[in-house]
């Protein structure tokens, strides 16, 4: 590799990087215990995983970070309130939420992608003050038209007055809560040889169906014996096999549904429709020459972006550790947080894949898990790890608005200075 290369590279990836020597930094300082760190990380992504993934197709068809999703999980929440309200509980409770979620999460991300076509090249701020216009328009459907206009039963509206209660409870008698994690969980360590084994076995058969060639063969190859080899390690076991602290595990349908995103994403961008999108994305102009209804292309991706962030919020709300429904917030900071961890995964505004979310999730909230206790040991104030959270939050997408503004006028003047040099060969050879 040369050393333009490995510039390049570390340019392309500095925030990632970045994240990476605080994540190391942050678990060393803090002196928590390592079981619970990785717990703790393992319970995050379960939980964030999904919604990040759902900003992924809005980036390739060139609309930015996507932080309208904040409107489909609104949509989720108020699937999850009327499911709450008419005692529909467990798995059923679930999937009638989502049943709600999927033509709402429709019918909002075609408002806001026909709202995105009337400002385009301003998507990413846009889609940021859209969901802060909405939250308004939620405060008052849920203060004032639910319970009034719309009628609740008592389980969910406040005593006395109008609107829905701050908190409604996904425990007890409701049974929302853990009702897809706690289908089926299995030993992390279990699930990590498994996925070894599959990653194997796809590459091989992929290998024997001429889909890729020897090299990348070996090379997965390589990664799953990896994959395997260091959580046979006994120092790494013992982290996750309860030897010391209990034993960590993997909510399997949970994950399952979280692959099958990831699946998703991959696929659709082989079909024609995947197609559009990467075409819409890199130049809307040559898109549009070659036929394609960009408007039309670009609304289908937000639209899409808009639901499945909406699935991906009722997964976040029932999952482990939350148990309540905070009515008027929950969704408030959806938007900023996923957008914030695909770009520390090394995705930017115009480009992003299934990897970069996944790891931007891991990294965005190993820093959450650590940054209070390792503020508390070199500040003497756990405030300050909090103030820095958001000042993660805001920087990261701050810092990758103004490196793809730097890119992009790079690019321009790279691209002028290639038609100057042309202008002017031109204009010798006719002197000639």
């Amino acid at each position: 590799m040369t050393k333009n290369k490995i510039l390049g590279h570390l340019e392309k990836y500095v925030v990632t990087y970045l994240f990476i020597a605080l994540s190391v930094l942050f678990i060393v300082v803090s002196g928590l215990d390592i079981n619970y760190v990785a717990s703790q990380l393992l319970l995050r992504l379960n939980r964030n995983a999904f919604i990040v993934l759902a900003l992924i197709i809005p980036i390739i068809a060139g609309m930015g970070i996507n932080f309208a999703i904040t409107i489909g999980a609104m949509a989720a929440q108020i699937g999850l309130l009327l499911t709450i309200n008419w005692g529909v509980t467990g798995v059923a409770g679930i999937l009638l939420a989502a049943a709600i979620t999927l033509p709402l999460g429709a019918f909002f991300g075609f408002l806001i992608g026909k709202l995105l076509n009337k400002m385009k090249g301003q998507e990413t701020i846009g889609s940021l003050i859209l969901g802060y216009f909405a939250n308004g328009a939620y405060q008052l459907l849920f203060l004032f038209i639910f319970g009034n206009i719309i009628p609740l039963n008592s389980n969910v509206t406040i005593v006395g007055a109008s609107g829905v209660q701050n908190t409604l409870n996904l425990t007890g008698s409701v049974k929302l809560y853990t009702a897809v994690d706690s289908i089926a969980r299995i030993p992390f360590l279990t699930a990590m040889y498994i996925f070894a084994g599959v990653l194997a076995g796809a590459a091989v058969v992929q290998f024997v169906r001429k889909k890729i060639s020897g090299p990348r063969l070996a090379a997965t190859l390589i990664l799953a014996a990896v994959i395997a080899g260091i959580f046979m390690v006994p120092a790494v076991a013992a982290v996750f096999n309860g030897t010391h602290g209990r034993e960590i595990r993997l909510p399997l349908v949970t994950w399952i549904l979280i692959l099958l995103l990831c699946l998703f994403n991959s696929t659709i961008m082989r079909t024609r429709l995947g197609q559009k999108f990467r075409a819409v994305g890199q130049s809307q102009t040559v898109a549009n020459a070659s036929g394609i209804n960009v408007d039309r292309t670009r609304v289908i991706a937000i639209m899409i972006s808009t639901v499945l962030a909406g699935f991906g919020q009722i997964l976040f709300m029932q999952s482990d550790g939350i148990g309540t429904f905070q009515t008027y917030a929950a969704h408030e900071q959806v938007g900023l947080y996923a957008g914030a961890a695909i770009l520390v995964g090394g995705a930017s505004i115009d480009r992003a894949t299934n990897l970069q979310a996944l790891v931007g999730t891991f990294l965005f909230h190993s820093l959450f898990i650590t940054a209070q206790s390792a503020a508390s040991v070199m500040f003497g104030d756990s405030a300050v790890g909090e103030y820095f959270r958001a000042f993660l939050s805001y920087g990261v997408i701050a810092v990758a608005l103004i490196m793809y503004a730097w890119r992009s006028a790079k690019q321009k003047r790279a691209q002028q200075i290639s038609l100057d040099e042309g202008t002017h060969e031109s204009a010798a050879e006719k002197e000639a």
